[in-house]
């Protein structure tokens, strides 16, 4: 008797050109063991992304030898992770501020924990150095400030302490089960305490190689950084067409 042979994978070439979990197959009325054990490996992942704390002196030397002043670190009221977690109300609001010089820069970068540290610690270097090399030369920078148990409304508070005209947000992003340690930013002109998601425009899915890589990255935020100075405000009013060009434009003004 000849031996059973497995069955043609239909879905394999699809399944190389996204993360989603798509053709898992079946054995007998459930999936398959492997499927299983890379659900349980993802699950885990996210799990870890979001607990793992920042490690604020590893990312301070990571970014030591970068052209810009040494960072500052704010903390959120939330005194734990766990109660991060629970009290996301917590985490929009500063600690304490008072450390915080009135600058009046043109630019402010905030390196933020958010939901997934992992990301910020793999990713959070890189993405600064291609931030300072395609923004430093044309505006003014205030120090950078790392955030801890942060959420993305805690920049609004930074921001209008540095009194810098426009704040960008590198946060860690909410951990998946096809990512774990992606990057979003999230950029806020004229900050200050109060300030909508409406008022806010946002960069996510950055962790390369797989999501956005820190260059296109960097070029969006500067086409939404002169949009917003232009329109004096960001968020809804101003959209990004920077990747709709092989050039790259300057985000687009919208009068409604």
């Amino acid at each position: 008797m000849n031996a059973r042979q497995p069955a043609e994978d239909h879905w394999a070439g699809l399944r190389l050109t996204t993360r989603a979990r798509i053709g898992l197959g079946r054995a007998g009325n459930s999936l398959p063991s492997r499927r299983v054990l890379e659900f349980k490996a993802a699950h885990s992942a996210a799990r870890d992304a979001v607990h793992e704390p920042l490690d604020v002196a590893d990312l301070n030397d990571q970014i030591s030898d970068l052209d810009i002043e040494p960072a500052l670190h704010v903390h959120s009221e939330a005194g734990s992770r766990s109660e991060y977690l629970r009290r996301p109300d917590l985490g929009r609001r500063p600690a304490d501020l008072s450390h915080l010089p009135d600058t009046g820069a043109d630019l402010a970068i905030v390196l933020a924990d958010g939901l997934s540290p992992r990301a910020l610690a793999d990713h959070g270097r890189g993405l600064l150095e291609a931030l300072l090399d395609t923004l430093a030369p044309r505006y003014s920078l205030a120090p950078p400030v790392i955030a801890t148990q942060a959420r993305v409304a805690l920049g609004d508070h930074i921001g209008e302490a540095l009194r810098a005209q426009t704040m960008i947000m590198i946060i860690g992003e909410r951990p998946g089960l096809s990512v774990a340690d992606s990057l979003g930013i999230y950029l806020t002109h004229l900050p200050r305490a109060g300030r909508s998601d409406a008022d806010r425009n946002c960069i996510s899915n950055i962790h390369p190689p797989d999501g956005l890589d820190y260059t296109t990255a960097a070029a969006i935020t500067a086409a939404l950084v002169d949009g917003a100075r232009k329109l004096g405000r960001s968020g809804v009013a101003l959209k990004d067409t920077s990747r709709d060009q092989l050039t790259g434009s300057d985000a687009r003004i919208l009068d409604g």
